[in-house]
């Protein structure tokens, strides 16, 4: 009786779907989504989750950590700091897709730059496109070394679901190619993103001098490994023209709103891991290091007071204030401790009034950087429209002015500037090894917070700062500061014959202590 009951249930069922069949595909669809790539809408997304991609986990718990401008107590959240956990690295693979939170930069870059082919006059938008997805896989391919580039991103257009892994030799050579080619298209003519585009809006001037930005970091990049390439491209950027003016900083401008997309991501990251409240215990047990607060209270720079506060109070009762005096400020030591320390509250931590801003800007390539560059390129030979020193000098002024971004609390005066340069002076009697170390460690400090991804490349191309490692119990490098992120698990399970390939290319090793190409 069960059988034939139901069997009658689904008899008129079966003849339901079947004469619903023929506009079944119609029904399915959204009639609020659009069928077409839009790629203004595109390109957007794609710069707020290049940038924005597992801030918490890569660059602040694991990058910030083992940098040391951050330390935990704890070990879980201890990726960078007691060299533990390595998934941590991981979630900045779901750049490629796969990851709906992180909406895969990489698929709608090459969906923005498909739909732009077919279509006339896009010069503009094509070339400042490819220019992203230079910038995009260059942070990538950073992190992991070898990994998917000309097979990336075509799983929906090629249904091509395990993408060769292509070697970091080939992807850097064809990054720079494409960075040549989109900066000599630029047409001032020709329409431009506009509004869709958050860091320049459209403006081909200020995208030219971006791109040649870039092109001289990745020409840098290549000094230890390429020494002639990497003359060639830092000599054709620089005769490109490069980002010198604190006018074309590059930047994107978030606002403390109602929804959190709309916010910082890096104070919303850090404020909903550790700094939401003052004073206390915290999630990931986190606090400024000793290494950052010690160089910038030596070296007497007035950062510290803009970026480092201690929460003290006046008595028992009364409540916690954010503190910026000198004298209070204490970095926590790194893998110091396992357990919440007595003394946390006299531990500096970032400023509410400034890094802590969900209206802060997120700066993503400065003049300070490009004149640390420029520094290094006169170093070498390969530049001479300034000295060392002078680029140093520009560099740190900027560097410092940039501050000022982030509201009052960040404005450093002249004054200030100017006794900073007269107690850390350009070491112009030093040799090449010691100016390469003022210049690199003075990157350190100039792009924290804007770019740890950067300073954790440019360490690991120049030994510069000297940092000294951890060794706790039981981490997962033998005490060596980590040098790659790991890829995923998920790739030995989907794209195994790729992935071991490249792995066995790359020494045969996926940890933490494996290496890029560059690094030598």
């Amino acid at each position: 009786m069960n059988k034939f009951l139901k069997l009658l249930y689904m008899a008129p069922m079966a003849f339901l779907i079947s004469s619903c069949d023929n506009n079944f595909e119609e029904m399915n669809v959204n009639p609020n989504a659009s069928r077409n790539v839009v790629p203004g809408f595109l390109f957007t997304r794609t710069q707020l989750t290049t940038v924005s991609n597992n801030f918490t986990g890569g660059a602040y718990l694991t990058i910030g950590q083992s940098m040391q401008h951050f330390a935990t107590y704890k070990e879980v959240p201890a990726a960078g700091d007691k060299y533990f956990n390595y998934t941590y690295s991981n979630g900045n693979w779901a750049l490629f897709g796969g990851d709906p939170a992180s909406a895969g930069a990489v698929i709608d870059i090459a969906q923005v730059i498909e739909a732009l082919e077919t279509v006339p006059d896009n010069v503009n938008k094509m070339s400042v496109s490819r220019i992203w997805k230079a910038y995009l896989y260059h942070r990538l391919t950073d992190l992991y070394g070898d990994i998917p580039y000309t097979e990336a991103g075509k799983a929906l257009t090629d249904k091509n679901f395990t993408p060769k892994y292509d070697t970091q030799a080939f992807i850097y050579a064809d990054l720079l190619k494409e960075l040549d080619e989109s900066l000599t298209a630029f047409d001032p003519t020709k329409p431009t993103f506009g509004a869709a585009d958050l860091i320049f809006a459209g403006n081909v001037a200020q995208w030219k001098k971006f791109g040649y930005s870039l092109m001289l970091r990745l020409g840098m990049r290549l000094t230890e490994i390429d020494p002639a390439m990497a003359e060639t491209w830092v000599k054709k950027a620089i005769a490109g023209g490069v980002i010198t003016a604190d006018s074309d900083l590059a930047k994107i401008e978030y606002v403390d709103g109602s929804i959190t997309a709309s916010r910082n991501f890096i104070s919303a990251g850090l404020m909903s891991t550790d700094y939401v409240a003052a004073g206390g215990d915290n999630v990931e047990g986190g606090k400024f290091a000793k290494t950052l607060i010690d160089h910038l209270k030596t070296t007497k720079d007035p950062r510290l007071n803009v970026i480092s506060v201690v929460w003290t109070k006046a008595s028992k009762d009364a409540p916690y204030v954010a503190d910026t005096a000198t004298a209070l400020q204490t970095g926590m030591p790194n893998a110091a401790f396992n357990g919440l320390p007595a003394n946390f509250d006299q531990y500096s931590e970032p400023n509410p009034a400034t890094i802590l801003k969900y209206s802060a800007p997120l700066l993503v390539m400065t003049p300070a950087e490009v004149h640390l560059l420029l520094a290094e390129a006169n170093l070498r030979g390969w530049y001479s429209g300034a000295t060392a020193e002078a680029s140093y000098n520009a560099a740190v002024t900027a560097g410092l002015k940039q501050w000022a971004l982030f509201g009052t609390a960040g404005v450093i005066s002249d004054a200030k500037i100017a006794a900073y340069l007269k107690a850390n002076p350009f070491n112009t009697g030093g040799t090449m090894a010691q100016k390469l170390e003022q210049i690199s460690t003075q990157k350190w400090v100039a792009l924290f917070l804007e770019d740890e991804y950067e300073i954790f490349s440019n360490w690991r191309r120049t030994g510069y700062p000297k940092l000294t490692p951890t060794n706790y119990p039981g981490n997962l490098t033998g005490g060596k500061i980590p040098t790659r992120f790991v890829i995923p698990d998920s790739e030995e399970q989907y794209n195994k014959v790729n992935f071991y390939e490249a792995r066995t290319r790359q020494g045969g090793t996926n940890t933490l202590s494996s290496v890029v190409w560059w690094d030598k």
